[in-house]
């Protein structure tokens, strides 16, 4: 193919910017080139075409499991997952997702890896497309009383109650439920392997830090919107000038000689 004459400009919206499939040809044409702007616009291409088969190969394997236990039969699959254990301050909130078989959501990982950004537009799409889907929380009151692995448990288990749903399995990041009825899976590292439990991790954190910014209205001065509640400098500074807020942790040591 000939590309002598034809604007690089119009090749590069139609097939980089839009992310169209380019014909063999055209890419083989612009390879041939003896433009460097063809050349490159080659290139470029090609990059995005590797990024998307990747992306697409990282997705069928954060599908995989799920997709194995459709064809076992299991229709309803609940991903469930915690946020909020490491911080000073907040609730501790879980979340558990049934994601249809057929769910797209590109973009889906853990949400660790994921921006603020990201996370809110994948946590819209999941409430979208999700069969079923609910959160569970534990309090700063409960985590003081029962310590924080108890209380993030709890936390899952209201996840999992209050789906309206019935699971015939649970997927859990790293954790087994106690006092559920429902068969379920603790899979280390879930949230980076399995697309439910990536799903209840967003969800659960979108969730909690959007918490921690209407407490951050309701105790200014801690930094509440951007640290969510962990141990920033800023965070531990000003817990030691103003003191500890009824949201802090008492039974976290920080917190502890905050208070003295």
């Amino acid at each position: 193919m000939e590309l002598r004459g034809v604007a690089l400009a119009e090749i590069r919206r139609r097939y980089l910017a839009t992310g169209a499939d380019i014909p063999a040809s055209v890419l083989q044409a612009l390879k041939a080139d003896p433009r460097s702007g063809a050349r490159a616009l080659a290139r470029s291409i090609e990059s995005r075409a590797a990024r998307e088969q990747a992306e697409g190969l990282r997705l069928t394997r954060l599908f995989s499991l799920q997709s194995k236990l459709h064809v076992e039969g299991h229709v309803y699959i609940a991903g469930v997952d915690e946020v909020g254990v490491g911080p000073l301050a907040g609730p501790v909130v879980a979340a558990s997702v049934i994601l249809p078989a057929d769910a797209k959501l590109i973009g889906l990982n853990d949400s660790k890896k994921l921006s603020a950004t990201q996370r809110e537009r994948l946590d819209r799409e999941i409430r979208e497309q999700a069969i079923d889907l609910a959160i569970g929380a534990a309090t700063r009151e409960e985590i003081d009383q029962y310590n924080i692995l108890h209380a993030s448990l709890l936390a899952m288990r209201r996840a999992v109650e209050s789906l309206h749903v019935e699971p015939t399995i649970l997927l859990v990041d790293a954790r087994r439920i106690p006092k559920v009825v429902t068969p379920q899976r603790a899979i280390i590292g879930g949230d980076a392997l399995v697309a439910s439990i990536a799903a209840a991790s967003i969800v659960a954190k979108v969730c909690r830090d959007a918490e921690m910014k209407r407490l951050d209205q309701r105790y200014p001065g801690y930094g509440f919107a951007q640290n969510a509640g962990y141990g920033t400098p800023d965070h531990m500074e000003a817990l030691k000038r103003i003191g500890p807020t009824p949201e802090h942790r008492h039974s976290f040591a920080p917190v502890r000689e905050a208070s003295r």
